[in-house]
């Protein structure tokens, strides 16, 4: 029985379960979203939810408690500066988890772990103006092979 054994072991020992709890609270504290599976959302949602509870505080003792549990300074004064000032009047339920499907490879449910009230990125960015600079190469151009290549340069040669 289970009894009072409250955790997710995820199948690691225990430093490679803390390792991994470290690595996506940076990774979300850093984007605010993170994809990830169902189980490990689950785990690191509380302690994500705790590190801003800590950052609301502002003191030394709290962002060296923070820092223990958030390896990367950039992240953690960025925690406290930005993210601990959107939360200040909401106590709790920072973050939530919306289901986002299977993956591929082992059907695991992934899930995605987002900041709530995070600030959207802009839609004019420059992601979206690359993909619609680029012009997708016609059949003829590039990677053409076989019988067409050969009498596209006897067309070529003959004129």
């Amino acid at each position: 029985m289970r009894h009072g054994k409250a955790g997710f072991k995820l199948g690691r020992t225990t430093a490679h379960r803390w390792a991994l709890f470290r690595n996506l609270l940076v990774a979300l504290f850093q984007h605010e979203r993170i994809t990830t599976t169902e189980a490990k959302a689950k785990a690191v949602r509380g302690l994500a939810e705790h590190m801003i509870t800590l950052a609301k505080r502002e003191n030394l003792h709290a962002r060296r408690q923070v820092l223990s549990m958030v390896p990367d300074d950039a992240v953690v004064k960025r925690l406290f500066d930005t993210v601990a000032a959107r939360y200040a009047d909401r106590n709790g339920g920072y973050t939530r988890i919306i289901k986002a499907g299977f993956r591929r490879g082992d059907a695991a449910p992934v899930v995605l772990l987002e900041l709530v009230d995070r600030v959207e990125a802009p839609a004019d960015g420059k992601k979206g103006d690359k993909k619609d600079n680029k012009k997708k190469a016609d059949r003829g151009e590039a990677g053409a092979t076989g019988k067409r290549k050969r009498k596209e340069k006897a067309a070529a040669a003959s004129a």
